[in-house]
């Protein structure tokens, strides 16, 4: 082959790479990771909180012990403001960030609504509770939860949508 040729195939290759470059998703690992970081960073400060300034401490008569139902409900709602918070705000948790990954609506590739980010939290919320929408991800190509599918949102590495 002439070498015009070559050197030719190899710019529009080059070229075709940079116009569209794909979106990569995040691994198993680093979504387990995130989500680990994420639970003691956004849910001790709600436990403290609740257990000790709404509440007088875990036991007795005004404690979490005489009202469980009440003080799981105060937990879940703080944590899912947090929630809503950060990724309203950036598309990211403080997991995710220490991660380099961010949450996107499918559609716009954009950080997801409020609305999104609202159904994102209580369909993670379901399936965590229930454990098989844990498992979706591993059966995935692309990796996407459960909750990412019903919220139509994505979990991705932040250098591949900028």
């Amino acid at each position: 082959m002439r070498f015009r040729y070559i050197k030719n195939s190899k710019l529009s290759k080059e070229k075709s790479s940079k116009k569209k470059k794909d979106i990569e998703y995040a691994t198993i690992a680093d979504r387990i990771k995130a989500f680990i970081t994420d639970s003691f960073l956004l849910s001790m400060p709600p436990f403290y909180i609740v257990i000790y300034l709404v509440f007088d401490g875990l036991r007795g008569e005004n404690g979490v012990e005489a009202h469980r139902l009440l003080a799981w409900s105060y937990i879940i709602a703080s944590i899912g403001v947090l929630y809503l918070l950060f990724l309203a705000k950036s598309g990211q948790t403080p997991g995710m960030k220490a991660y380099e990954l961010r949450v996107i609506e499918n559609k716009t590739k954009q950080k997801p609504s409020f609305v999104s980010a609202l159904l994102r939290f209580i369909f993670f919320n379901i399936a965590f509770f229930s454990v098989v929408g844990l498992f979706v991800s591993f059966f995935r190509k692309d990796r996407r939860s459960f909750s990412d599918l019903l919220s139509n949102t994505s979990l991705v590495k932040e250098e591949s949508i900028e």
